[in-house]
């Protein structure tokens, strides 16, 4: 109540009511040792109604996680560790960004299954319950995370693949922003839960008629959901939002805004607090509350001995999970790269899928799937086990419960927050696969992976009108300048099979970034000088120079458009026009190039240029300069084969030499022939 009074906004009333489950996990429940906030054996706890910061962010105060109450008096203010909604590596403790309602639910299946993942790549043998890598994820939702489409594509996943490691305990409060949320929400979501797979109680704490925070009820009900080893447990807590505040407990006005000086005073002297104290906490409180510290130290001390005894029975495995855990490559991985020879013709999306082969040996802790796109994706490591339970694997993908291969379903959504989650689990380092237009249905989980800084790879293929027959729905032409204005997310789209593999070495070399992979559905011819990840990690380099080795004119191109910049070099140059192609794969590589690099690949002085891509213009405008010009694709596509797409729509080898014509004619070296009087 002081915290969002002192800062004039905020969400007290959900903090208020699960004060007591938090405190009760963060006390007796959950293993974990605030000393070391990123000991591996430690449970995870993901707060997905991130709205209501304050429950997790005084937790971490008492519990001695290095929060003071100076820092909770500091809350949503500039430079501060309490933020308005938690976020990952600012404030330890907190195990991931939680706002966009929904988010945390899945990146907590996620961890879930990025804890099996590990525990069957370094102690698959161990008896359950036996090994350093069993531990609890702990997720509070709300029931805006409830009502998030997200919430049922992760949910009935985590269902399916019978995630016993997970609890979500549901504040159901029946309080939104518009007040009660029977003006919106009225499924029976316990029958939900029961029907998605997994195991359900309700904990209720108005059944008597009057409101009792029955602690001890929640604690077994707790108790027993991590006793329950083969399937998600969901517990549904009845609260009262905002409780005991005598005149706006279970309103909407207390959801969302400060309660005022009156309220928080009656509040306080129902709570037999002194009304005239503000953030008051007695050193005995806090002393009591501390003493967790030392609980779960003697919890990581037993969890320790486990451990070295693991490492000693295992080194192989232990200095493996050492060097997983660090997100080091080992040494020379990348000579397992495979390499295509010129000349040929490969589809983008083909030399993806062989490059993820190749690299199976040799980097077990990539894992992956796609929305059910695996043949179209190409993201199936050849002969590698479906990561599913074993009642469930079928005659095209077999595997079991610390499989590698992931199948989410169609649902995109859910899938980028899974990834997410596996991320921030720590060490693997997940992909995941749909078509490019759909990059759409996972956009707000890119987002908050560009935000968290997480190395997620997105394998988008069918990345242009390129695709051909299934028409303008499933041909993305906004995406990859929506996709590059996201802050931190690198769009990678290469021109040939050569320059995918670079592009995924760059990529797996990166630790603090999420990448887009976008890749064609058709072939593409294969060239000399792609293969280099030197030259492709800058972003944009030279592919074929001007004869002379001084353009007249530059043609920047990605993707599937390098081969008409290269179709248009060979007129231009037949005509005498000097001209450079340059290949940029991503733009933001080459934007964090130094300026001296960038003036070699692009010279100033050369300002007749032309930008070639099959989508909108936006954004090219920055490289062409006013005098260049962009060959793009300004509406939607159509059905039809893609070479008539192509064809029709002008992106074409005719039309970029056109265009480097009328930009040579901005510039003033258009010449016109003396014809007399």
């Amino acid at each position: 109540m002081d915290a969002v009074e002192k800062a004039g906004s905020g969400h007290p009333g959900t903090a208020m009511s699960l004060a007591p489950a938090a405190y009760l996990l963060f006390q007796h429940v959950m293993r974990h040792d605030p000393s070391d906030p990123c000991w591996a054996g430690r449970d995870r706890f993901v707060l997905s109604c991130g709205h209501s910061s304050l429950t997790l962010y005084i937790q971490l105060y008492l519990s001695g996680y290095g929060l003071t109450l100076h820092d909770l008096q500091m809350l949503r203010q500039w430079e501060s560790l309490t933020p308005g909604h938690p976020e990952y590596g600012h404030t330890a403790g907190v195990e991931t960004t939680t706002g966009p309602l929904g988010q945390g639910i899945g990146n907590a299946v996620g961890m879930a299954m990025a804890a099996r993942r590990e525990r069957g790549l370094f102690d698959p043998d161990a008896a359950p319950g036996t090994s350093p890598f069993d531990h609890m994820i702990w997720c509070f939702a709300s029931e805006g995370d409830i009502e998030e489409g997200i919430s049922h594509e992760v949910s009935a996943l985590a269902g399916h693949q019978k995630l016993g490691n997970l609890v979500v305990v549901f504040d159901s409060n029946h309080i939104s922003i518009e007040d009660d949320t029977q003006i919106a929400l009225s499924e029976d979501i316990v029958k939900r839960y029961e029907a998605y797979g997994w195991h359900v109680q309700t904990v209720d704490w108005t059944r008597t008629g009057e409101y009792v925070e029955d602690v001890q009820e929640l604690y077994d009900a707790l108790e027993a959901a991590r006793a329950v080893t083969d399937k998600p447990s969901f517990i549904r807590l009845r609260t009262v939002i905002g409780w005991p505040a005598p005149n706006k407990q279970n309103t909407g006005k207390i959801h969302g805004a400060a309660l005022g000086e009156e309220e928080i005073a009656a509040t306080k002297k129902i709570m037999g607090m002194d009304p005239e104290k503000s953030f008051d906490v007695p050193d005995d409180v806090l002393e009591h509350a501390r003493r967790v510290v030392q609980r779960g130290r003697a919890a990581r001390a037993e969890w320790d001995k486990a451990y070295h005894a693991w490492r000693e029975a295992t080194p192989e495995r232990a200095a493996e999970f050492d060097r997983i855990s660090r997100r080091e490559l080992p040494d020379g991985w990348y000579k397992a790269l495979p390499s295509f020879e010129p000349g040929t013709s490969v589809a983008t999306r083909k030399a993806s899928g062989e490059v993820l082969s190749a690299l199976a040996p040799v980097l077990p802790e990539l894992w992956g799937g796609s929305a059910d796109l695996a043949e179209s994706n190409n993201t199936t490591m050849k002969g590698e086990p479906s990561f599913i339970p074993e009642e469930y694997q079928t005659k095209a993908f077999p595997g079991g419960p610390y499989g590698r291969t992931l199948h989410f379903g169609i649902r995109e959504h859910g899938m980028g927050a899974i990834l997410n989650g596996i991320a921030l689990h720590g060490g693997t380092r997940p992909y995941g696969g749909t078509f490019l237009v759909f990059s759409d249905y996972m956009r707000p989980a890119v987002r908050l992976a560009a935000l968290m800084k997480l190395p997620v790879t997105y394998v988008w293929t069918h990345d242009s009108i390129g695709l051909g027959e299934d028409g303008p729905t499933h041909q993305p032409v906004e995406h990859l300048w929506a996709l590059r204005a996201i802050p931190g997310l690198d769009v990678v789209r290469p021109a040939d099979a050569n320059e995918t593999a670079a592009a995924w070495r760059v990529v797996l070399e990166h630790t603090d970034r999420p990448a887009a992979l976008a890749l064609t559905r058709q072939n593409l011819p294969v060239y000399e000088g792609t293969g280099d990840h030197r030259k492709v990690a800058r972003g944009g380099y030279v592919l074929e120079d001007a004869s002379d080795g001084q353009p007249r004119v530059i043609l920047i191109a990605t993707g599937s458009e390098v081969e008409l910049a290269v179709e248009a070099r060979k007129v231009l140059e037949a005509e005498g026009v000097p001209t450079r192609v340059v290949s940029m794969p991503c733009v933001e590589w080459f934007h964090a190039q130094d300026a001296a690099y960038r003036q070699t690949v692009l010279p100033p002085s050369v300002r007749a240029r032309v930008a070639v891509e099959a989508g909108i213009a936006l954004g090219w405008r920055e490289f062409v300069g006013d005098d260049g010009v962009v060959v793009s694709l300004e509406h939607f596509g159509a059905s039809a084969p893609y070479r008539t797409l192509f064809q029709q729509f002008g992106l074409t080898a005719e039309r970029v030499v056109a265009a480097a014509k009328g930009s040579l004619a901005k510039t003033g070296a258009d010449k016109g022939e003396t014809t007399g009087n």
